[in-house]
């Protein structure tokens, strides 16, 4: 979708919008000839309203491409991610709102567990507590480097934030996480040579980690990824005249909301305080991105029974978002988190757009393979979602004579 186009259609009125991602939805089935966990869950709100929407499944970014939080969540939100690109340091930063400077090089960093061999074992220590992980920040920002400051913040429970200030720095530096148990950390290398000095840096850094850490089992070393640079972009407000708003807990998808422009309102995770705060700020906003989290973590920790649970009570909630009588419902995921495979997943995803606009498709159940046969298709491009919720809206003018 071309953002520029897009912009020259919009028109401005009182609908509200609601897109309510469940993060990870798409998964599989453990066995052959068995249901997904959305399609094993008991679903008759998400049923119902299936029934009276349209209904397919998007691709984040392309056919067979496992897309990161980041990128499947500006597709979402209607950015080409192969275009507009940002690492995970910067969203980070943004989601526990650090001063991010258009120099810094931003980085997001897991405590992670290494065997005596230096092999990781855990990429996220146990999934530590977030005091477990302020205490051992404490220690690292006893770390030095020459020529560069150091700064280091708790995002949450295992996650961390590392970020280099000063001169001549450069993001194109490789990711140190393997994305794998039984490997070791990478080194830090340079993708051009303006980067050497950072990767040499960045190196410096994780050895005097290392040291650090040692005695501090399961969180005895770090993992980076993401470096990146505070990019400047259109926000929703410019491109499609929408005063934006994200109820999300967890840093990141905080970190991405701001991106785009969103104003990032205070929740904790339970989905009942997130609607809390959907309800309190209903009049304030005509778009609410509402982010649900768990189901992603259950399917990460291959907990298929979880993750069936976990979707189970996004439908027993979903009454509230309807009783608020929004112009336009969009429900889906980001990505698809099979607990099969404990990861991010290259399925394209479930998702449904209901407004009083919009022609039934004759799908009546909420799942994988009901919304393949769906008017959306089995392979709508995630970045059409958000001109589809703005036509339904009645917020895009006619093109042309």
């Amino acid at each position: 979708m071309d953002l520029d186009f897009v912009r020259q259609l919009v028109q401005k009125n009182d609908s509200k919008i609601v897109m309510l991602v469940v993060d990870g939805l798409g998964g599989l089935a453990m066995e052959p000839s068995t249901r997904t966990e959305l399609e094993a869950a008991n679903t008759p709100n998400l049923d119902n309203l299936a029934a009276h929407s349209l209904c397919g499944l998007h691709e984040p970014v392309a056919a067979g491409i496992t897309p990161g939080s980041g990128p499947s969540h500006l597709a979402l939100f209607g950015y080409d991610p192969l275009k507009y690109q940002v690492g995970r340091g910067v969203l980070s930063a943004l989601g526990i709102d650090f001063d991010l400077h258009p120099s810094d090089v931003a980085a997001r960093g897991n405590f992670c567990t290494v065997d005596e061999k230096g092999l990781v074992t855990d990429r996220r220590a146990g999934r530590i507590s977030t005091e477990k992980n302020q205490e051992l920040c404490a220690l690292l920002r006893e770390i030095e480097l020459e020529g560069a400051e150091l700064l280091i913040e708790t995002v949450k429970e295992y996650r961390l934030l590392v970020v280099l200030r000063g001169d001549d720095l450069s993001p194109e530096v490789n990711d140190t996480d393997p994305q794998a148990t039984g490997e070791r950390p990478l080194e830090p290398r340079a993708f051009a040579p303006p980067a050497e000095r950072t990767a040499k840096l960045v190196a410096q850094f994780l050895e005097q980690a290392r040291q650090i850490l040692a005695d501090h089992h399961p969180a005895n070393m770090i993992i980076l990824r993401g470096f990146s640079r505070l990019p400047d972009w259109p926000s929703m407000q410019e491109v499609f005249c929408l005063k934006a708003a994200a109820i999300a807990a967890y840093p990141m998808y905080r970190g991405v909301a701001k991106l785009v422009g969103m104003d990032v309102l205070e929740t904790d995770s339970e989905l009942d305080a997130e609607l809390d705060v959907l309800e309190q700020n209903w009049g304030a906003y005509d778009f609410f991105f509402v982010h649900s989290k768990a189901t992603d973590s259950a399917g990460e920790d291959g907990d298929f029974q979880r993750k069936k649970g976990l979707i189970e009570a996004v439908d027993a909630r979903v009454p509230r978002i309807l009783h608020l009588k929004p112009d336009v419902l969009i429900v889906t995921g980001d990505h698809s988190t099979p607990a099969l495979l404990r990861s991010h997943s290259w399925h394209p995803v479930p998702v449904l757009l209901w407004s009083k606009h919009c022609r039934e498709d004759g799908v009546d159940r909420f799942g994988e393979r009901a919304c393949m046969h769906g008017g959306l298709g089995p392979r709508l491009a995630a970045t059409d979602l958000m001109p589809l919720a703005l036509a339904n809206a009645l917020r895009l003018e006619k093109y042309g004579a």
